[in-house]
């Protein structure tokens, strides 16, 4: 049932923008897709609904936002350019401040600013229309393994310059105290821990921390390398290895 064509009374009670939340489904993992423009949202749901998915469909953030509060879906698929008072990166900023819920971003507008900002508020991937479907499907795929992986063996924790990484904790601190991170932060610090004075490339980066089956373009490790150096300053030792890469102590 779409948001959008939903009466708004029923057992379940109202919710923002006119729709009304879904009885829950015995099988399948839950999406919500949050996007305004029909035909999009309808073909991304056929295709995920195909894959063995359960999708609520919003057009406005506040209706998405219910779904979420509601539903406790496995992934969100958010369109940036959303009817209202409240975009897609508000949406976004606003499940990043909740909890660490996997996010994709799906816009029309193929703008760097865009783009970035959007990783640095902890989108997990970024598609812009037009795509495909079939591809679209595969990366939702890749999202949700890599948020399911058993965590691998390792040290519990990694102390680099003045940063200790709690890896069974999912911690990072410094000087004792803890710094919020994003969980892709989270997982590139910790990759570069483990792998101390080692110069890596991005596409190495890419595939121990995004997965190989990752779909997005290099610029994404500089977005997340960026926002590790703002909030560790000084205290984390990573250098830019001119022509290569990054490299940690």
């Amino acid at each position: 049932m779409r948001a959008m064509d939903a009466a708004p009374q029923g057992p379940r009670g109202p919710v923002p923008g006119g729709g009304r939340l879904e009885p829950m489904a015995p099988d399948g993992d839950t999406i919500v897709v949050v996007e305004d423009d029909h035909n999009i949202s309808e073909l991304v749901a056929l295709y995920l609904r195909r894959d063995g998915f359960r999708v609520l469909q919003a057009d406005d953030a506040e209706t998405g936002l219910a779904y979420v509060a509601r539903e406790r879906p496995k992934l969100v698929i958010l369109d940036i350019g959303l009817p209202g008072e409240l975009d897609g990166l508000d949406v976004c900023r606003r499940l990043r401040a909740q909890g660490q819920l996997p996010v994709m971003m799906l816009t029309a507008r193929d703008d760097e600013v865009d783009r970035v900002l959007g990783l640095e508020l902890g989108a997990d991937d970024y598609v812009t229309k037009p795509f495909s479907a079939r591809e679209l499907v595969a990366r939702v795929r890749a999202i949700l393994r890599r948020a399911g992986a058993p965590p691998a063996t390792e040290p519990a924790v990694l102390e680099v310059g003045g940063i200790e990484v709690d890896t069974a904790r999912r911690e990072v601190r410094r000087d004792g105290q803890a710094v919020a991170m994003t969980t892709r932060e989270f997982d590139l610090l910790a990759f570069l821990a483990l792998n101390r004075g080692l110069a890596l490339s991005r596409r190495q980066l890419l595939d121990g921390v995004w997965g190989e089956d990752w779909y997005g373009d290099d610029r994404t490790v500089d977005v997340h390398v960026r926002q590790l150096r703002k909030k560790l300053g000084r205290d984390l030792p990573l250098t830019t290895v001119w022509g290569v890469g990054y490299r940690l102590g």
